[in-house]
């Protein structure tokens, strides 16, 4: 066994063991796959006990180390969350296989048939930080998709990403499958971190998920191309039109469902013909505990907010803080997005069909909605089963990754001797 104190030659290990499985997943049956899913689903549910006693380690190492109530909260499982881990590999089983998948094909005058197909990625690696979800949903989507995976959980989650690797690696041996296609990085040494970005020769793609600093260290010293979101600095937008009972639903779903996923609403921009809607949105915020702070407008309107700062604008708070910011208009909404958001999920609440339109088409982000709680920005819920993360960038991916968006295409061409002239 590799010392994993040798971070080179822990992570060369990996990566060739990696890349060897990657071949054998390229060509698996969907059965098989599908077996290895379902199987690890099923350890999971019987080892739930397991699995939470090692969570209650990583917690402890969380608090221990200052971690956020928004972080820690990421980070805790129970019987709940555990049960829709392995629900999730379930419908990630239950997806379409996209491997192989023609998508595309045409014949030409001069006899030459071509086709399109999707064709695993190969080799993706995901780093991660406090949510032990992701090992589950990152492993599962990565398999379907025909790709080995290697996973770098975040040192909080040590532990519980340890205890949930084993029931994906129980399936796969089940399935007759390399235990190698879903592999996690044993130590808590930044240094892997670093090696995993310059593995070219080994890793096809990398998907950082976490906070602000974890993406800018990855985007910056990355050799590797990588599926990113920087920040999920979400917008609700409630325009002069919205039906006030449903703007204050939304608006509370929206930000306090759960306050530390990238989809939860950070400022609420409301519309000066709004502002009497406002009363009824922060009866809801208050009551559900939320911090507001609001421009001096907003404030005038209703008295229990505190003052913004320019800064709250551009601020992802993962936490139960909103910002409110009184605005003349859709184009004055837009604008606002454009110049604080991350392109990442932003939702308008209007019963003014033109309006809407106006803001799905002008607002350039991955995730646009209308009448919508931002919440919905998840994977599952589009019914992908799961995915590994919200790209918020424009090549290849965009939006939620899921198995679909792990392929590539591989052109076929079939002719009967044609030669160029």
């Amino acid at each position: 066994m590799t010392d994993v104190h040798d971070i080179p030659a822990l992570m060369k290990n990996i990566g060739t063991a990696a890349r060897a499985a990657g071949r054998q997943l390229a060509t698996a049956s969907t059965e098989a796959k599908n077996i290895a899913l379902n199987g690890a689903a099923e350890v999971l549910r019987r080892n739930q006990n397991q699995i939470i006693s090692e969570n209650a380690k990583d917690l402890a190492f969380g608090e221990d180390k200052g971690l956020s109530a928004a972080m820690l909260d990421r980070l805790a499982l129970d019987e709940g969350r555990i049960g829709a881990m392995a629900k999730g590999l379930d419908d990630v089983a239950a997806l379409p296989d996209p491997v192989g998948a023609i998508t595309d094909e045409w014949d030409r005058p001069n006899g030459l048939h071509f086709e399109r197909r999707r064709v695993p990625l190969g080799v993706i690696g995901v780093i991660y930080e406090s949510r032990p979800n992701v090992t589950a949903d990152a492993g599962a989507l990565c398999l379907k998709a025909g790709n080995a995976a290697i996973l770098r959980g975040g040192s909080e989650s040590f532990h519980s990403s340890a205890a949930i690797l084993e029931a994906l690696q129980s399936g796969l041996r089940d399935a007759g499958l390399p235990e190698a296609a879903v592999q996690r990085v044993p130590t808590r040494d930044r240094a892997a971190v670093g090696e995993m970005l310059t593995m070219t020769e080994y890793i096809d793609v990398i998907v950082p998920r976490g906070g602000k600093s974890l993406v800018e260290r990855v985007s910056a010293e990355s050799r590797v191309p990588l599926f990113k979101h920087l920040e999920g600095i979400c917008h609700t937008y409630v325009a002069k039109d919205a039906d006030p009972v449903m703007a204050a639903n939304l608006v509370v779903n929206a930000k306090m469902r759960r306050t530390g996923i990238c989809g939860s609403t950070e400022t609420l921009l409301i519309d000066r013909d709004a502002l009497p809607m406002l009363t009824r949105i922060m009866d809801g915020l208050v009551e559900a505990g939320c911090e507001v702070r609001g421009d001096d407008e907003a404030r005038a309107a209703d008295s229990r907010m505190i003052a913004a700062t320019d800064s709250d604008w551009g601020t992802e708070f993962l936490d139960s803080i909103i910002a409110v910011r009184t605005v003349d208009g859709v184009d004055a909404a837009i604008r606002h997005i454009t110049d604080f958001g991350s392109q990442h999920t932003d939702a308008i609440v209007t019963e003014n069909s033109e309006t809407a339109e106006k803001f799905l088409n002008e607002v350039d982000s991955a995730i646009v909605m209308v009448n919508a709680s931002t919440q919905f920005a998840d994977g599952g819920e589009f019914g992908m089963g799961a995915e590994i993360g919200i790209s918020t960038g424009k090549l290849h991916a965009r939006g939620p990754v899921g198995v679909e968006q792990l392929t590539s295409m591989k052109y076929v061409v079939r002719g009967t001797g044609q030669c160029r002239s």
